[in-house]
């Protein structure tokens, strides 16, 4: 099958197409490990020959016109993080290829709970630079220590002979370098082929994978097809797949391990699930932004709310990683300033329509269970309690709740926490916003509420979808689920440093845009992130992003800092 012609059809395709992975798997096992570090850098420079079509692609498959506030975010979800991603990949392999550990280099200290934490950003001095006064880790489950990190980093990558077999790789459709990130790391971690069954929303970036993946594809461990449920349907039952990963909701995921109705009730009881092989998935769910009370200027206040409010709004509210619920202190002397802030700020960001196949049923749905939510240029802003739809039910939309628990300081933080495990659906990511000095009043309090979430990815002063974004991150949901119970799913993915066993992501951002950072203590130079709704620089920022991903440089880095103070 050649590079242009991996969109199949028929049964007989999509039957030639596994035949071929197996083949190219079969060949990937005994590929010596600087050669597949040299195809990921091969990898690299496709992805960025076709940076401008791809980010143009995915916005036209969101009705996004590129001169819209939000054409950036294509940008930044689509070929910069395919360009970190494939970068990352080939430096572990680099590293395996010397005889180093894929962490050397990197930062291993302790975190809360007898755990160790591996920093993976700052790495270097540029991304100092571009992400001042961020800072990423990923924390080991409790008791492993950092000996065995050393030791065990790399999984499958330098397991040369280790066949992997081929996977099914079913795409989501919101984020267009899902389905790309998902088969590098089957590829790299597991040595397994893929089969990338695309999401119909995006069908029409069907010849801008084939050009972005091409080394893949010509290496035969990559092959990318479009169709509907039904071709997802065979796929799942093919004798040839011998793993599925999927992205995207719960109830598919179900479909697929059990079946639907009285088939699933009967297959359940039986512990007898339809699908055979294994299967790990990443499936949203109800994200927590726990709000910790404090004396913030008026500022504060206005900043943290359009913080909140872009969490929600990015890519129009279709995103698994979206905050859902804004958990508040019920006696802060601002929670009315705030409510108001998020009021505002949920009126003013730009215009946007929800262009996500089934939005307008889900607001509908919000609708019905929320009858007194306000309506706010077309938004929803609605005060839940513990037990109501919004605590369970993913609405993938642009709708917004928030909730109140007592106390303050850490007392709140330890409500804010329980009311997050236990009235939440998911684990998938988590985002707590705290001005410093209330941090550090806290003190080991409040290291402890953060290790008591049981969220994969927790943001402190930042947003969870940074922590997708960063390729040495871990992305998925908190272990301990299972195909029989897979709340926000099992297993992880990106992961560049290959760890093993990992429990979770904790990204930590300023409190406050440079220059008030500055003025108040913070040292933190980041402007206002141009993932903010309101960002005016958001587009050129993305685009000037992904070309130093393209080519990391002094001279290229400079355009992106230009860009984001504009913001």
């Amino acid at each position: 099958m050649s590079v242009t012609d991996t969109q199949a059809t028929t049964r007989r395709d999509l039957d030639r197409a596994v035949e071929e992975l197996k083949v190219g798997a079969e060949r990937w096992a005994q590929t010596p490990v600087a050669e597949r570090a040299a195809l990921f850098r091969r990898v690299h420079a496709a992805v960025a020959r076709v940076a401008p079509r791809w980010a143009a692609a995915a916005a036209e498959a969101k009705n996004v016109a590129q001169s819209d506030p939000y054409a950036g975010e294509e940008w930044m979800t689509g070929p910069y993080g395919a360009l970190e991603s494939a970068a990352a990949y080939a430096r572990s392999y680099e590293a395996l290829a010397a005889g180093r550990s894929p962490v050397d280099g990197l930062h291993i200290g302790a975190a809360p709970g007898s755990r160790v934490a591996v920093r993976v950003l700052p790495r270097t001095l540029q991304e100092w630079v571009l992400f001042n006064g961020f800072r990423a880790e990923v924390w080991m489950p409790p008791g492993v220590s950092a000996d065995q990190v050393r030791r065990e980093a790399g999984l499958e990558a330098g397991a040369v002979g280790r066949y992997g077999g081929v996977g099914l790789v079913l795409g989501a459709g919101n984020i267009s370098s899902i389905a790309p990130l998902d088969a590098f790391y089957e590829l790299v971690a597991h040595n397994r082929a893929s089969l990338v069954k695309l999401n119909p929303t995006f069908g029409g970036l069907l010849e801008v994978y084939h050009a972005a993946l091409a080394p893949l594809i010509e290496a035969g461990v990559v092959r990318v097809v479009t169709g509907d449920g039904e071709v997802g349907a065979y796929l799942t039952q093919h004798s040839g797949i011998d793993k599925v990963h999927i992205t995207g909701a719960a109830a598919t995921h179900d479909a697929i391990v059990w079946g639907t109705g009285e088939e699933a009730d009967r297959r359940r009881a039986a512990g007898d699930p339809r699908l055979t092989v294994p299967i790990t998935s990443e499936l949203g769910g109800v994200a927590p932004m726990i709000v910790v009370p404090g004396r913030w200027s008026a500022a504060d206040l206005r900043f943290q709310a359009e913080h909140l409010v872009s969490m929600r709004l990015h890519n129009a509210g279709h995103n698994c990683v979206a905050g859902q619920v804004v958990v508040l202190s019920a006696d802060w002397a601002q929670k009315d300033e705030f409510l108001a802030e998020l009021r505002a700020a949920l009126a003013r960001m730009p215009a946007r329509d929800p262009w996500y196949p089934g939005t307008a049923a889900k607001i509908t749905r919000a609708q019905d269970a929320h009858p007194r939510a306000e309506h706010l240029a077309g938004r929803l802003l609605t005060r839940v309690e513990a037990g109501d739809a919004a605590c369970s039910d993913e609405y993938f939309a642009p709708v917004l709740a928030w909730t109140e628990v007592p106390g303050q300081g850490a007392e709140f933080l330890r409500a804010a926490v329980a009311f997050a495990n236990d009235s939440l659906s998911g684990t998938l990511g988590a985002n707590v916003v705290v001005a410093p000095r209330d941090r550090r009043a806290m003190g080991v309090e409040f290291d402890g509420a953060i290790a008591a979430l049981r969220y994969g990815c927790v943001a402190i002063n930042a947003w969870t979808g940074v922590g997708f974004l960063l390729p040495g991150a871990t992305w998925g949901a908190f272990p301990g689920h299972t195909p029989a119970d897979v709340g926000s799913g099992v297993g992880v993915v990106h992961n560049g440093h290959l760890l093993a066993g990992p429990e979770r992501s904790v990204v930590t951002g300023p409190f406050r845009p440079f220059p008030r950072s500055v003025l108040r203590g913070e040292l933190s130079l980041f402007p206002k992130p141009p993932w903010f709704s309101g960002s005016r620089s958001g587009t050129a920022t993305g685009r000037a992003l992904t070309w130093y991903a393209a080519a990391p440089s002094w001279r290229r880095l400079v355009p992106v800092l230009l860009a984001a103070f504009r913001a």
